[in-house]
């Protein structure tokens, strides 16, 4: 890690109440987002050591911290002039002496329409000759032909980039590019390494961006997989001479176009000659549905079939101050609307990108780290303990098929059972890790975790503040990059000046120090959510290592055992004082529960590489590093370290698996391990906000389930299916004037798909498409109420 300047300091909470008054809050002059904060610089963006050590070991462009650039901030330097008038024009400059990988498509149509998979495909649908004319399909192709025909202009890309560059000044405030990993891009450009840059999605800024930072660093600008709906022909064309990738004419959304049965090998074939003419790809991923994901099963399988030898691929952590908001239904109108509003709008909030190191996509799939042989569906790992009462889990990870959605059409590569596919989906879990990972936390995020997890009442500025430096700290122990700088005052007062229409911020003429709120509304408590979002990331072992001793607290209270153990009815703010512990946790319950509890995690959380049982035990070994738990000791009448007098003579093993460990032993040849609750005041104030940060995603799964009492004897399709859920969801948040969060359509999706892979619902494909119902193992009251009672446990009061 790099030495930075100190620019975080503790301030005397006097002075903080003089300086966050009103007043200053509204004429206070703000800083941008500056270079670095923090003694240190985390380093982000490594690749997988346990996936691709090989790629790791190259340690491109790792040798010192090269800092940030600021992609907005362009001068006469960046140029070769100097001189007044090249001060006026430095942008014209700077965009026209970037280079430019021109991409003509020559014969790109006919070299599509030779491939076997497309000749297949025309044959099956219009039942055409094996051996026809390639000019006879044509017409077949004909709605696809302006998707294989996309190129990249030299002169239309200058153009738009210096537009873009115009149009991101008025909206931001600053887009920082760590500049870290950009020799190890340069580096294997220069030697020839196919690139495919892959993000999660959030916006769609986001395919804006990505080409645009690499146009601006002299890398060859990627073709860019874009699941937009572009009504107009004119914006159509001119995206597509800039390599953008869009959607057929006909069809809405990514689903549709799935449906049809030249679109997957159509796009196939086109990626493959991508590929083959040395382009780089950007592709968008969707942490909740997986959509897009598609894409990267394509370019796998071209590697498994020796199409394309191998691609590096790179995760992009995008963070936004404030995600923008945008239409997925682009047409002219809109655009002008768009550009209407931005002259008269200041731009504010920032933007931090990190270009992650690339990796070999073959090395991951043939290293066999990803191991999908451990993979079971959901209900075969919870459902003997719902329902039997088993006490111990069956090993495995969960099986998530529903992240690579098999078309009616798909061959048998795709099919649902084939460990090929399995592999694929596991390679879209870690990029979405990967690219989750090395996204920076930015200040409105902070803030927002803190107002929804901590301080949900109501804080002070004051003591906000105070918080924010805590989580700070954290984050940045944790390896977390943040996407901010300046002196405390100015983060904060930065952060709800952002984030002001969605809090409510009160000043009383008597005191200088003004409360903040959270807005209870369903508006701002979900755009918080979403903010907040990375903070539960970066927390995630040790929310489930909470939420597991929340569980067994919990099932404590209710045996009562001991009566001074309460949790029921309990504020935050009320067990600051008086809350005592006086329970013995055990290690292998504890670690069973937090091990349940991981397998709810919607997908992103947990990289496929590590196994559920390591998962669960680092969630464990996290409350202890963090002062939450404090290991017993137990009086033994031999001592620990003392081998020779323990039960029998020490034993070595032999072992020809590679994945062999010693901690890989059965849980009956360890010393049994207990865990006592620590004592300092603040212990409960930090499980209680450990254990928020997963209460919204519980509490969906909670209320879904109380809603199926209304669809029990009903067969919905799948979108109607989820409108009636989350109709329900914002009933109940309504009625109880609280937890928005848990009634997002986001939330209802997962809980949803949650639900589906439990066996609670059933699917059906029918002529109409996927109908969704209760099962009938659930249609009993007595079964549904153990399925809540089991997600509940988790879910603090």
């Amino acid at each position: 890690m790099s030495i930075g300047p100190i620019i975080l300091i503790r301030q005397n909470p006097l002075l903080l109440q003089n300086k966050l008054s009103w007043e200053m809050k509204i004429k206070k002059k703000l800083k941008t987002v500056p270079q670095c904060l923090g003694n240190f610089r985390p380093t982000v963006g490594q690749c997988c050591h346990q996936c691709t050590p090989d790629s790791l070991s190259k340690k491109l462009g790792q040798n010192s911290s090269l800092g940030f650039h600021n992609l907005l901030s362009v001068n006469e330097t960046h140029t070769r002039y100097r001189g007044w008038l090249v001060r006026r024009v430095c942008c014209v400059l700077f965009v026209s002496g970037c280079k430019v990988y021109e991409s003509p498509v020559s014969n790109r149509l006919e070299r599509v329409c030779q491939r076997n998979r497309v000749k297949e495909a025309l044959t099956a649908e219009y039942e055409a000759p094996a051996g026809g004319d390639c000019r006879g399909q044509l017409s077949h192709l004909s709605k696809f032909l302006p998707l294989i025909n996309t190129c990249i202009s030299s002169g239309l890309l200058r153009f738009l980039s210096w537009v873009m560059l115009k149009m991101f000044s008025s909206v931001f405030g600053s887009i920082q590019v760590n500049l870290n990993h950009l020799p190890a891009l340069h580096r294997a450009s220069q030697e020839g390494s196919l690139l495919v840059y892959v993000h999660v999605r959030q916006s769609i800024v986001d395919y804006a961006l990505v080409p645009l930072v690499l146009f601006c660093h002299n890398l060859r600008v990627p073709y860019t997989v874009c699941p937009l709906h572009i009504n107009g022909s004119f914006i159509r064309s001119i995206l597509q001479k800039v390599g953008v990738v869009l959607l057929p004419p006909s069809v809405l959304t990514e689903q549709d176009a799935e449906m049809d049965s030249l679109y997957s090998p159509v796009m196939t074939s086109l990626v493959r000659e991508l590929l083959h003419e040395g382009q780089a790809i950007s592709v968008g991923v969707s942490a909740a549905s997986g959509r897009g994901g598609q894409w990267l099963a394509r370019i796998r399988q071209l590697i498994k079939e020796g199409s394309v030898p191998d691609v590096s691929l790179v995760p992009v952590g995008i963070s936004y101050d404030c995600v923008p908001k945008a239409n997925t239904q682009v047409g002219f109108s809109s655009l002008w609307q768009c550009f209407w509003s931005l002259l008269w709008r200041r731009p504010e909030g920032s933007v931090r990108i990190h270009l992650a190191q690339p990796f070999s996509l073959k090395e991951m799939c043939e290293s066999g780290r990803c191991r999908v042989d451990e993979w079971l569906p959901l209900q075969d790992l919870l459902l003997p303990v719902i329902l039997n009462n088993r006490t111990d889990s069956v090993f495995g990870r969960r099986k998530m098929s529903w992240l690579l959605p098999s078309s009616p059409f798909a061959s048998e590569l795709q099919e649902p059972t084939h460990p090929q596919r399995d592999l694929s989906i596991a390679i879209i879990l870690h990029l979405i890790f990967s690219a989750t990972s090395c996204t920076a936390v930015m200040s409105t995020s902070m803030v927002s975790s803190l107002l929804l997890y901590r301080n949900h009442k109501g804080v002070s500025a004051s003591a906000l503040c105070r918080d924010v430096a805590w989580l700070t700290e954290e984050l940045l122990f944790r390896n977390k990059d943040v996407g901010f700088g300046g002196s405390l005052e100015e983060v904060v007062h930065y952060s709800l000046s952002l984030l002001a229409p969605h809090l409510i911020i009160a000043a009383a003429p008597s005191r200088k120090d003004p409360l903040i709120v959270p807005r209870p509304s369903l508006a701002a408590t979900v755009h918080l959510t979403i903010q907040a979002q990375i903070v539960t990331h970066a927390f995630i072992f040790e929310a489930v290592g909470a939420c597991a001793v929340s569980a067994m607290l919990c099932e404590v209270v209710g045996s009562g055992v001991s009566s001074r153990v309460r949790s029921d009815g309990v504020d935050g703010d009320q067990v600051n004082s008086d809350m005592e512990f006086d329970v013995v946790l055990c290690q292998s319950e504890l670690t069973e529960r937090a091990l349940q509890l991981c397998h709810l995690l919607p997908p992103g959380f947990v990289p496929p590489c590590q196994s559920s049982q390591s998962f669960a035990l680092d969630a464990v070994d996290s409350l202890v590093r963090c002062g939450i738990l404090i290991m017993e000791e137990i009086p033994r009448d031999v001592p620990i370290c003392d081998f020779w007098k323990r039960d029998g003579a020490l034993t070595w093993t032999t072992t020809d698996d590679p994945y062999h460990s010693d901690s890989d032993c059965d849980m009956e040849e360890q010393d049994p391990r207990s865990y006592k609750i620590s004592q300092p005041s603040q212990c409960p104030e930090m499980l209680f906000f450990l254990c928020s940060m997963l209460a919204g995603h519980l509490r969906t799964l909670c209320w879904t389930i109380t809603g199926l009492d209304l669809l029990l004897h009903t067969s919905l399709p799948e979108a109607e299916f989820v409108a009636q859920i989350r109709s329900h969801l914002c009933d109940t948040a309504n009625n109880q004037k609280q937890h928005y969060e848990s009634c997002a359509e986001e939330a209802a999706h997962t809980a949803v798909r949650s639900l589906i892979d439990l066996g609670v619902l059933s699917e059906e494909l029918q002529k109409g498409g996927v109908f969704l119902g209760v099962a009938p193992l659930f249609q009993l009251s007595e079964n549904r109420q153990k399925v809540h009672r089991f997600i509940s446990q988790y879910l603090y009061n």
